[in-house]
Protein backbone atom coordinates (compact mmCIF):
# COMPACT_ATOMS: atom_id res chain seq x y z
CA UNK A 1 0.00 0.00 0.00
CA UNK A 2 2.44 2.58 0.72
CA UNK A 3 4.21 1.29 -2.76
CA UNK A 4 1.25 2.67 -4.07
CA UNK A 5 0.95 5.73 -2.49
CA UNK A 6 4.68 6.81 -3.00
CA UNK A 7 4.09 5.94 -7.20
CA UNK A 8 0.87 8.17 -6.84
CA UNK A 9 2.49 10.71 -5.00
CA UNK A 10 5.57 10.94 -7.60
CA UNK A 11 3.03 11.03 -10.39
CA UNK A 12 1.60 14.13 -9.24
CA UNK A 13 4.56 15.97 -8.30
CA UNK A 14 5.66 15.14 -12.17
CA UNK A 15 2.58 16.46 -13.70
CA UNK A 16 2.66 19.74 -11.44
CA UNK A 17 6.67 20.48 -12.39
CA UNK A 18 6.24 19.54 -16.03
CA UNK A 19 5.76 22.53 -18.54
CA UNK A 20 3.90 22.14 -21.88
CA UNK A 21 4.29 24.75 -24.57
CA UNK A 22 1.10 24.21 -26.22
CA UNK A 23 -2.14 21.79 -25.81
CA UNK A 24 -3.49 19.53 -28.73
CA UNK A 25 -6.61 20.63 -30.20
CA UNK A 26 -9.59 19.22 -27.81
CA UNK A 27 -13.14 20.30 -27.45
CA UNK A 28 -12.34 22.50 -24.19
CA UNK A 29 -14.49 25.78 -24.71
CA UNK A 30 -16.13 24.70 -27.41
CA UNK A 31 -19.68 25.19 -25.95
CA UNK A 32 -18.58 28.52 -24.72
CA UNK A 33 -17.51 29.63 -28.23
CA UNK A 34 -21.07 28.40 -29.35
CA UNK A 35 -22.72 30.46 -27.63
CA UNK A 36 -20.51 33.64 -28.50
CA UNK A 37 -21.66 33.10 -31.95
CA UNK A 38 -24.87 34.03 -31.29
CA UNK A 39 -25.02 37.18 -29.95
CA UNK A 40 -21.55 38.29 -32.47
CA UNK A 41 -23.40 41.71 -33.05
CA UNK A 42 -23.26 43.06 -29.65
CA UNK A 43 -21.63 46.44 -30.03
CA UNK A 44 -20.88 46.95 -26.16
CA UNK A 45 -17.22 46.36 -24.67
CA UNK A 46 -16.82 43.33 -23.69
CA UNK A 47 -15.72 42.21 -19.97
CA UNK A 48 -12.40 40.45 -20.55
CA UNK A 49 -10.73 38.12 -18.02
CA UNK A 50 -7.38 37.43 -19.94
CA UNK A 51 -4.57 39.02 -17.77
CA UNK A 52 -2.75 41.07 -20.78
CA UNK A 53 -4.45 42.20 -24.08
CA UNK A 54 -3.78 44.48 -27.23
CA UNK A 55 -6.18 44.93 -30.57
CA UNK A 56 -4.17 46.26 -33.26
CA UNK A 57 -5.05 47.76 -36.26
CA UNK A 58 -2.83 46.72 -38.50
CA UNK A 59 -2.83 49.36 -41.32
CA UNK A 60 -2.26 52.49 -38.53
CA UNK A 61 -0.87 50.16 -35.63
CA UNK A 62 -3.49 52.03 -33.88
CA UNK A 63 -4.30 49.94 -30.54
CA UNK A 64 -7.94 49.90 -29.94
CA UNK A 65 -8.02 47.76 -26.72
CA UNK A 66 -5.43 46.97 -24.37
CA UNK A 67 -5.43 45.53 -20.91
CA UNK A 68 -2.12 45.32 -19.20
CA UNK A 69 -0.74 45.27 -22.85
CA UNK A 70 2.82 47.05 -21.66
CA UNK A 71 3.64 44.40 -18.89
CA UNK A 72 6.52 41.63 -19.42
CA UNK A 73 5.10 38.78 -19.55
CA UNK A 74 6.04 34.78 -20.32
CA UNK A 75 4.94 34.28 -24.17
CA UNK A 76 4.74 30.01 -23.98
CA UNK A 77 4.41 29.00 -27.61
CA UNK A 78 3.60 32.54 -29.39
CA UNK A 79 7.60 32.85 -29.40
CA UNK A 80 7.32 30.46 -32.44
CA UNK A 81 6.32 33.26 -34.83
CA UNK A 82 9.88 35.03 -34.56
CA UNK A 83 11.35 31.34 -34.87
CA UNK A 84 9.47 31.04 -37.99
CA UNK A 85 9.72 34.16 -39.40
CA UNK A 86 13.66 34.24 -38.81
CA UNK A 87 13.55 30.66 -40.91
CA UNK A 88 11.76 31.89 -43.53
CA UNK A 89 13.75 34.84 -44.04
CA UNK A 90 17.47 33.00 -43.92
CA UNK A 91 16.22 29.35 -45.01
CA UNK A 92 15.25 27.72 -48.14
CA UNK A 93 12.38 25.33 -48.19
CA UNK A 94 13.91 22.40 -49.49
CA UNK A 95 16.50 21.97 -47.14
CA UNK A 96 16.75 18.67 -45.61
CA UNK A 97 17.16 18.64 -41.83
CA UNK A 98 18.76 16.20 -39.50
CA UNK A 99 16.99 15.65 -36.07
CA UNK A 100 19.12 16.06 -33.26
CA UNK A 101 18.96 13.73 -30.18
CA UNK A 102 18.29 17.36 -28.59
CA UNK A 103 15.25 17.94 -30.26
CA UNK A 104 13.73 14.48 -30.48
CA UNK A 105 13.78 14.47 -26.66
CA UNK A 106 12.41 17.98 -25.75
CA UNK A 107 9.41 17.59 -23.92
CA UNK A 108 5.93 19.27 -24.17
CA UNK A 109 3.68 19.66 -27.59
CA UNK A 110 6.21 17.60 -29.70
CA UNK A 111 5.16 16.51 -33.92
CA UNK A 112 6.87 13.22 -32.34
CA UNK A 113 10.37 13.73 -34.28
CA UNK A 114 13.17 10.82 -33.38
CA UNK A 115 16.70 10.97 -33.71
CA UNK A 116 18.61 10.68 -37.49
CA UNK A 117 14.95 11.57 -39.10
CA UNK A 118 15.67 13.79 -41.99
CA UNK A 119 12.61 16.45 -42.62
CA UNK A 120 12.44 19.56 -44.70
CA UNK A 121 12.50 22.82 -43.48
CA UNK A 122 8.93 23.26 -44.93
CA UNK A 123 7.22 20.20 -43.64
CA UNK A 124 9.12 21.22 -39.91
CA UNK A 125 7.55 25.06 -40.11
CA UNK A 126 4.21 23.20 -40.18
CA UNK A 127 4.68 21.42 -37.96
CA UNK A 128 6.20 24.38 -35.40
CA UNK A 129 2.95 26.52 -36.57
CA UNK A 130 0.20 24.22 -36.59
CA UNK A 131 0.93 21.63 -34.13
CA UNK A 132 3.38 23.62 -32.27
CA UNK A 133 6.19 21.64 -32.05
CA UNK A 134 8.93 22.03 -29.69
CA UNK A 135 10.54 19.44 -32.10
CA UNK A 136 10.39 21.30 -34.51
CA UNK A 137 11.86 24.13 -33.22
CA UNK A 138 15.11 23.73 -31.50
CA UNK A 139 15.83 21.02 -35.90
CA UNK A 140 15.07 24.12 -37.09
CA UNK A 141 16.79 26.60 -34.80
CA UNK A 142 20.44 24.36 -34.95
CA UNK A 143 19.44 24.02 -38.93
CA UNK A 144 20.08 27.86 -39.26
CA UNK A 145 22.22 28.45 -36.12
CA UNK A 146 24.08 25.27 -34.90
CA UNK A 147 23.15 25.64 -31.50
CA UNK A 148 19.77 27.06 -29.91
CA UNK A 149 21.61 29.31 -27.77
CA UNK A 150 23.31 30.77 -31.30
CA UNK A 151 19.88 30.78 -32.53
CA UNK A 152 18.31 33.12 -30.10
CA UNK A 153 21.01 35.39 -30.69
CA UNK A 154 19.23 35.86 -33.94
CA UNK A 155 15.85 36.26 -32.92
CA UNK A 156 17.20 39.18 -30.54
CA UNK A 157 18.68 41.00 -33.15
CA UNK A 158 15.55 40.69 -34.80
CA UNK A 159 13.82 42.05 -31.65
CA UNK A 160 16.12 45.09 -31.87
CA UNK A 161 15.47 45.69 -35.42
CA UNK A 162 11.89 46.21 -35.14
CA UNK A 163 12.19 48.38 -31.91
CA UNK A 164 10.76 45.33 -29.72
CA UNK A 165 12.31 47.06 -26.39
CA UNK A 166 10.63 44.83 -23.83
CA UNK A 167 11.05 41.71 -25.44
CA UNK A 168 13.97 39.09 -24.72
CA UNK A 169 14.18 35.47 -26.34
CA UNK A 170 16.11 32.38 -24.60
CA UNK A 171 15.12 29.45 -27.17
CA UNK A 172 12.37 29.11 -29.94
CA UNK A 173 10.46 26.98 -28.62
CA UNK A 174 8.72 29.37 -25.64
CA UNK A 175 9.30 26.98 -22.65
CA UNK A 176 9.39 28.56 -19.33
CA UNK A 177 12.43 30.91 -18.19
CA UNK A 178 12.56 33.82 -16.44
CA UNK A 179 14.57 35.80 -19.05
CA UNK A 180 12.34 34.63 -21.75
CA UNK A 181 9.67 37.60 -22.06
CA UNK A 182 7.52 40.30 -24.27
CA UNK A 183 4.48 42.05 -24.27
CA UNK A 184 1.16 41.84 -25.55
CA UNK A 185 1.46 44.92 -27.11
CA UNK A 186 4.99 43.98 -28.71
CA UNK A 187 3.98 40.33 -29.64
CA UNK A 188 1.32 42.24 -32.06
CA UNK A 189 4.12 44.41 -33.86
CA UNK A 190 6.23 41.29 -34.28
CA UNK A 191 2.90 39.24 -36.04
CA UNK A 192 2.31 42.43 -38.23
CA UNK A 193 5.80 41.87 -39.14
CA UNK A 194 5.55 38.31 -39.32
CA UNK A 195 2.21 38.94 -41.31
CA UNK A 196 3.99 40.49 -44.44
CA UNK A 197 5.51 37.83 -45.11
CA UNK A 198 3.83 35.73 -47.70
CA UNK A 199 4.88 32.06 -46.77
CA UNK A 200 4.02 32.91 -43.08
CA UNK A 201 0.82 33.70 -43.80
CA UNK A 202 0.05 30.99 -45.77
CA UNK A 203 1.42 28.61 -43.26
CA UNK A 204 -0.65 30.20 -40.37
CA UNK A 205 -3.85 30.35 -42.01
CA UNK A 206 -3.57 26.39 -43.05
CA UNK A 207 -6.41 24.39 -40.92
CA UNK A 208 -4.94 20.91 -41.76
CA UNK A 209 -1.45 19.98 -44.11
CA UNK A 210 -0.13 17.00 -44.89
CA UNK A 211 3.53 16.37 -44.48
CA UNK A 212 6.22 13.98 -45.32
CA UNK A 213 6.94 11.80 -42.04
CA UNK A 214 9.13 9.24 -41.20
CA UNK A 215 8.87 7.43 -44.73
CA UNK A 216 5.03 8.23 -44.88
CA UNK A 217 2.61 11.07 -44.62
CA UNK A 218 0.61 12.69 -41.94
CA UNK A 219 -1.94 15.14 -41.54
CA UNK A 220 -1.54 17.46 -38.91
CA UNK A 221 -4.32 19.66 -37.60
CA UNK A 222 -4.02 23.73 -36.59
CA UNK A 223 -4.65 24.09 -32.46
CA UNK A 224 -5.54 27.54 -33.36
CA UNK A 225 -9.32 26.97 -32.15
CA UNK A 226 -10.74 30.45 -34.02
CA UNK A 227 -9.53 29.17 -37.59
CA UNK A 228 -12.20 28.26 -39.60
CA UNK A 229 -14.76 29.21 -36.61
CA UNK A 230 -14.93 32.66 -36.66
CA UNK A 231 -15.56 34.87 -40.05
CA UNK A 232 -12.13 36.72 -41.21
CA UNK A 233 -9.64 34.76 -39.00
CA UNK A 234 -6.04 34.13 -41.24
CA UNK A 235 -4.19 33.02 -38.08
CA UNK A 236 -1.83 33.08 -35.91
CA UNK A 237 -0.50 31.07 -33.15
CA UNK A 238 -1.79 29.35 -30.20
CA UNK A 239 0.73 28.85 -26.78
CA UNK A 240 0.22 27.46 -23.13
CA UNK A 241 2.79 26.82 -20.01
CA UNK A 242 1.93 27.45 -16.53
CA UNK A 243 3.62 30.27 -16.05
CA UNK A 244 2.24 32.10 -19.31
CA UNK A 245 -1.26 30.77 -19.40
CA UNK A 246 -2.81 30.36 -21.77
CA UNK A 247 -2.26 32.33 -24.88
CA UNK A 248 -3.71 33.03 -28.38
CA UNK A 249 -2.56 35.37 -31.04
CA UNK A 250 -4.98 36.03 -34.08
CA UNK A 251 -5.31 37.53 -36.99
CA UNK A 252 -8.53 38.86 -38.34
CA UNK A 253 -9.84 40.41 -41.31
CA UNK A 254 -13.65 41.86 -42.74
CA UNK A 255 -13.65 44.44 -44.68
CA UNK A 256 -11.59 47.05 -44.68
CA UNK A 257 -10.58 46.80 -40.91
CA UNK A 258 -7.65 44.25 -40.60
CA UNK A 259 -6.74 43.81 -36.81
CA UNK A 260 -4.60 41.51 -34.32
CA UNK A 261 -5.67 40.55 -30.95
CA UNK A 262 -3.29 39.53 -28.36
CA UNK A 263 -4.90 37.30 -25.56
CA UNK A 264 -2.13 36.39 -22.75
CA UNK A 265 -2.35 34.54 -19.49
CA UNK A 266 -5.48 33.18 -19.90
CA UNK A 267 -6.24 30.50 -17.02
CA UNK A 268 -8.64 28.27 -19.36
CA UNK A 269 -8.85 27.35 -23.01
CA UNK A 270 -12.21 28.49 -22.93
CA UNK A 271 -11.17 31.92 -21.90
CA UNK A 272 -8.99 33.08 -24.22
CA UNK A 273 -11.20 31.96 -26.97
CA UNK A 274 -13.83 34.26 -25.56
CA UNK A 275 -11.93 36.93 -25.20
CA UNK A 276 -10.05 36.42 -28.49
CA UNK A 277 -13.92 36.36 -30.34
CA UNK A 278 -15.88 38.76 -28.28
CA UNK A 279 -12.98 41.28 -29.09
CA UNK A 280 -13.01 40.87 -32.44
CA UNK A 281 -16.94 41.06 -33.14
CA UNK A 282 -16.41 44.20 -30.69
CA UNK A 283 -14.12 45.72 -32.56
CA UNK A 284 -15.08 44.92 -36.11
CA UNK A 285 -19.15 46.02 -35.18
CA UNK A 286 -17.86 48.76 -33.58
CA UNK A 287 -14.91 50.91 -35.35
CA UNK A 288 -14.85 52.32 -38.91
CA UNK A 289 -12.33 54.27 -40.66
CA UNK A 290 -12.72 57.99 -40.50
CA UNK A 291 -10.91 60.63 -42.85
CA UNK A 292 -9.04 62.93 -40.47
CA UNK A 293 -7.33 64.99 -43.37
CA UNK A 294 -9.25 68.07 -43.25
CA UNK A 295 -9.16 68.31 -40.11
CA UNK A 296 -5.55 68.67 -39.56
CA UNK A 297 -5.07 70.49 -42.70
CA UNK A 298 -7.76 73.17 -41.33
CA UNK A 299 -6.63 73.31 -38.07
CA UNK A 300 -2.84 74.11 -39.34
CA UNK A 301 -4.07 76.14 -42.08
CA UNK A 302 -5.75 78.50 -38.86
CA UNK A 303 -2.41 78.58 -37.16
CA UNK A 304 -0.32 79.90 -40.24
CA UNK A 305 -1.40 83.84 -38.95
CA UNK A 306 -0.97 83.13 -35.59
CA UNK A 307 2.61 82.04 -35.92
CA UNK A 308 3.78 84.82 -38.44
CA UNK A 309 2.10 87.29 -35.92
CA UNK A 310 3.85 85.79 -32.92
CA UNK A 311 7.39 84.47 -34.15
CA UNK A 312 10.02 86.55 -33.28
CA UNK A 313 12.37 87.62 -36.36
CA UNK A 314 16.22 87.68 -34.94
CA UNK A 315 18.66 89.21 -37.62
CA UNK A 316 16.25 88.21 -40.63
CA UNK A 317 13.37 90.24 -42.67
CA UNK A 318 12.34 87.07 -44.43
CA UNK A 319 9.02 85.60 -43.86
CA UNK A 320 9.12 81.59 -42.49
CA UNK A 321 6.89 79.33 -44.91
CA UNK A 322 5.90 76.54 -43.05
CA UNK A 323 4.82 73.33 -44.42
CA UNK A 324 2.95 70.46 -42.90
CA UNK A 325 4.14 66.40 -43.06
CA UNK A 326 1.86 64.54 -45.78
CA UNK A 327 1.14 61.33 -43.93
CA UNK A 328 1.46 57.82 -45.57
CA UNK A 329 -2.26 57.44 -43.91
CA UNK A 330 -5.36 59.78 -43.33
CA UNK A 331 -7.73 57.02 -42.58
CA UNK A 332 -7.70 55.94 -38.62
CA UNK A 333 -10.08 53.37 -37.04
CA UNK A 334 -12.47 55.34 -34.72
CA UNK A 335 -15.97 53.95 -32.86
CA UNK A 336 -18.72 54.74 -35.19
CA UNK A 337 -21.41 54.77 -32.49
CA UNK A 338 -19.32 57.49 -30.01
CA UNK A 339 -19.35 61.25 -30.87
CA UNK A 340 -16.10 61.97 -32.08
CA UNK A 341 -13.79 64.92 -30.30
CA UNK A 342 -11.24 65.57 -33.18
CA UNK A 343 -8.72 68.18 -32.27
CA UNK A 344 -5.34 69.09 -32.73
CA UNK A 345 -2.12 70.38 -30.42
CA UNK A 346 0.61 72.57 -32.37
CA UNK A 347 3.82 73.14 -31.20
CA UNK A 348 6.49 75.29 -33.16
CA UNK A 349 9.45 77.63 -31.83
CA UNK A 350 9.27 80.99 -30.68
CA UNK A 351 11.92 82.39 -32.57
CA UNK A 352 13.95 81.98 -36.01
CA UNK A 353 16.87 83.14 -37.23
CA UNK A 354 19.32 82.41 -40.79
CA UNK A 355 21.00 79.78 -38.54
CA UNK A 356 17.79 77.74 -38.93
CA UNK A 357 18.50 75.25 -42.01
CA UNK A 358 15.70 74.83 -44.94
CA UNK A 359 13.91 71.89 -43.99
CA UNK A 360 14.68 71.62 -40.37
CA UNK A 361 12.03 70.23 -38.16
CA UNK A 362 10.62 73.48 -36.64
CA UNK A 363 7.38 72.17 -34.68
CA UNK A 364 4.78 69.30 -34.49
CA UNK A 365 0.88 69.02 -35.14
CA UNK A 366 -0.57 66.12 -32.92
CA UNK A 367 -4.60 65.07 -33.79
CA UNK A 368 -6.24 63.87 -31.13
CA UNK A 369 -9.66 61.95 -30.77
CA UNK A 370 -10.69 63.23 -27.02
CA UNK A 371 -7.71 62.54 -25.11
CA UNK A 372 -6.20 59.68 -27.13
CA UNK A 373 -3.52 60.54 -29.68
CA UNK A 374 -3.87 59.84 -33.22
CA UNK A 375 -1.28 60.69 -34.99
CA UNK A 376 1.72 63.64 -35.29
CA UNK A 377 2.89 65.15 -38.41
CA UNK A 378 6.36 67.62 -38.15
CA UNK A 379 6.01 70.78 -39.37
CA UNK A 380 9.50 72.27 -41.33
CA UNK A 381 10.85 75.52 -42.63
CA UNK A 382 10.02 75.44 -46.28
CA UNK A 383 12.59 78.56 -47.46
CA UNK A 384 15.59 80.05 -46.73
CA UNK A 385 16.18 82.81 -44.12
CA UNK A 386 18.35 85.46 -45.70
CA UNK A 387 20.62 87.11 -43.30
CA UNK A 388 20.12 90.77 -42.99
CA UNK A 389 22.63 92.52 -44.67
CA UNK A 390 25.37 95.86 -42.69
CA UNK A 391 23.16 98.04 -45.47
CA UNK A 392 20.26 97.05 -43.93
CA UNK A 393 21.42 97.84 -40.30
CA UNK A 394 22.72 101.60 -41.96
CA UNK A 395 19.73 102.15 -42.59
CA UNK A 396 17.50 101.30 -39.96
CA UNK A 397 19.89 103.45 -37.76
CA UNK A 398 19.12 106.61 -39.75
CA UNK A 399 15.58 105.96 -39.52
CA UNK A 400 15.66 105.82 -35.85
CA UNK A 401 18.20 108.93 -35.73
CA UNK A 402 15.72 111.03 -37.96
CA UNK A 403 12.23 109.60 -36.21
CA UNK A 404 10.82 112.87 -33.78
Amino acid sequence: MKKILSLFLIFIFILNSTSFADESLDLEGIDDYASFQASSNSTNEPITNSKNIVVLDRKTLSVLYEKNAYEKVAMASTTKIMTCIIILENCSLDDIVTVSKKAASVHGSTLGLVTDMKISVLDLLYGLMLRSGNDCAISLAEHLSGTVENFSVLMNQKAKELGLNNTNFVTPHGLDDENHYTTAYELAILTDYALKNEQFRNIVSTKTHTISFNGGNRTISNTNELLGNLEGIYGVKTGFTFEAGRCLVSACKRDSLDIIVVVLGANTKSIRTKDSASLINYILNTYNYIDVSSTINDSFNQYLPLFEKNCLLKKTRTSPILKLQQLENYKFPLPINDALELNTKIYTVSSMSPSTNQGSKIGTLELYNGNSLLCTADITLDNELIKNTSLYYFNLIIRNLFVF
